[in-house]
């Protein structure tokens, strides 16, 4: 499922390549500032830093666990999530910036400020770096992993991610094929992760 979900996402945002343009000037003339306030203050709870953060202090805990309670199973099923999450963050990105500096994707901003737009191919600008979000791909690589250790709440991961990923083009940071394709590789490289690698941790739905 979760792989169907990802390749539709990725086909989306193919199609939204001819409408970004127009999307993001509409979205940079319609959102007021304390709407913009409220987005800006939320939209890095999706950075990969963040995560990256969490799931060290969990595999640590985890780790600190097994030694001072090793009967209980909790400890090391914590260790295999976290280093699950950072393997399908590890494939997801592997892509992710292959893309970024090979297709080389100006920002909205440059569009909206300069009236630069469009691709720069193999240019290996570190700002033309907006193909495709970065933080689309780690949210939804959480939400798969959330889903995988607590899928009762599967529903609210996936909407968590959404609009985390959603405040990107809300904010005119990134296209919304930009998220669209990074929420897509972000799904498809967790459900790839977590089957191939962790399969003792993935859902029969995934």
């Amino acid at each position: 499922m979760l792989l169907w979900a990802g390749l539709l996402l990725i086909l989306a945002g193919g199609a939204c390549l001819p409408i970004d343009r127009q999307a993001a000037h509409f979205l940079y003339d319609t959102i007021r500032a304390p709407f913009h306030h409220f987005l800006d203050g939320i939209t890095h709870a999706a950075k990969a830093a963040h995560w990256l953060a969490v799931a060290a202090a969990s595999y640590a805990a985890g780790w600190a666990g097994t030694v001072f309670a090793p009967a209980n199973p909790a400890f090391p099923r914590i260790m295999q999530f976290s280093l699950a999450f950072l393997a399908a963050l590890a494939i997801g990105s592997l892509v992710l910036h292959s893309l970024k500096f090979l297709l080389g994707r100006r920002r909205p901003r440059d569009d909206l400020e300069m009236e630069l737009y469009g691709f720069v191919p193999l240019s290996f600008d570190l700002r033309h770096n907006s193909f495709p979000s970065g933080h689309a791909l780690t949210i939804f690589c959480v939400a798969v992993i959330a889903s995988a250790a607590l899928p009762q709440w599967a529903p609210l991961w996936f909407l968590i991610a959404s609009l985390l990923a959603a405040t990107r083009a809300l904010l005119t940071a990134h296209f919304l094929s930009d998220v669209l394709i990074g929420a897509g590789i972000g799904l498809v490289a967790a459900r790839e992760a977590l089957v191939l690698f962790f399969p003792a941790l993935s859902q029969n739905w995934f």
